[in-house]
């Protein structure tokens, strides 16, 4: 006895249709049968089934014979699935080639376009987790320097991640300068957990009133040319980074500008 059901989601994994799939299977089931009778049997439109038989017998997967005013349906040799899975795989491999070939020339044009700055969006927990972790994706060191809220950097990143954060900045070289609001948290927050960490790779931060500026947004200027801002607000936490030149190198002046008149 045949599992149909078993049968057509295996031959889904094969490359055909969910409805392809139900029909060849009954197909298989009954030694063949005419597309009314199939409709019937499987719950599909019938008009859906005559577009599928066709669709079937085009693929080399089907055949159908004329009986009386009837066309009536049988599956092919079933090694003909073999050469239609053989038909998608070079289709497939033709697709690939031809995308390789043509990359160099949409990359020329891509690169023709103006002001393209790459945007990155997340939400949640863990799109805050994503949007840290792309601070440290970097090749090679580079100079940290952020507006940071280190009561809600606790609250919301887990402490193996930010372990992993800390120890992999230190593994890459990258040295940090931050602006915090000034809360007893803020002042021991870097002694207290970067300890593991060499010195050189301590935050070196400065402060702003907490009354006056409580912001409970992070911004971080990252590897060449990225920035993160990062809303840790409860009810709305998203985070987005945004890759440009322009905006990389304001945001740089905007800190330098605010870390001059910080206090230590």
């Amino acid at each position: 006895m045949i599992n149909s059901s078993k049968l057509a989601h295996e031959l889904e994994k094969a490359g055909l249709s969910d409805k392809s799939s139900l029909i060849y299977a009954f197909l298989l089931e009954n030694g063949g049968a005419f597309p009314s009778h199939i409709a019937k049997e499987t719950g599909l439109n019938r008009s859906t089934v005559y577009k599928l038989l066709i669709d079937l017998s085009v693929k080399g997967l089907v055949n159908e014979i004329q009986k009386g005013k009837k066309l009536y349906y049988q599956i092919e040799k079933p090694r003909k699935l073999i050469r239609y899975a053989k038909k998608r795989l070079e289709n497939a491999e033709d697709a690939y080639a031809h995308v390789k070939n043509m990359i160099p020339e949409i990359e020329g044009l891509y690169a023709f376009i103006p002001n393209k700055p790459k945007i990155k969006y997340f939400e949640g927990v863990d799109g805050l987790i994503n949007a840290y972790s792309d601070h440290i994706a970097e090749n090679e060191p580079y100079e940290m320097l952020g507006f940071a809220n280190v009561d809600r950097l606790r609250e919301f990143l887990p402490k193996k991640f930010f372990d992993n954060y800390r120890k992999t900045k230190e593994r890459l070289g990258i040295t940090t300068r931050g602006i915090l609001p000034d809360t007893d948290s803020a002042q021991v927050f870097v002694s207290e957990l970067y300890n593991s960490i060499k010195k050189d790779y301590w935050p070196v931060t400065r402060f702003v009133p907490a009354e006056k500026f409580p912001y409970e947004c992070e911004i971080t200027l990252y590897g060449k040319n990225k920035v993160s801002f990062i809303n840790m607000k409860d009810g709305g936490l998203v985070a987005v980074i945004i890759e440009d030149d322009v905006i990389s190198g304001m945001m740089r002046m905007i800190f330098e500008l605010a870390y001059s008149s910080a206090t230590s």
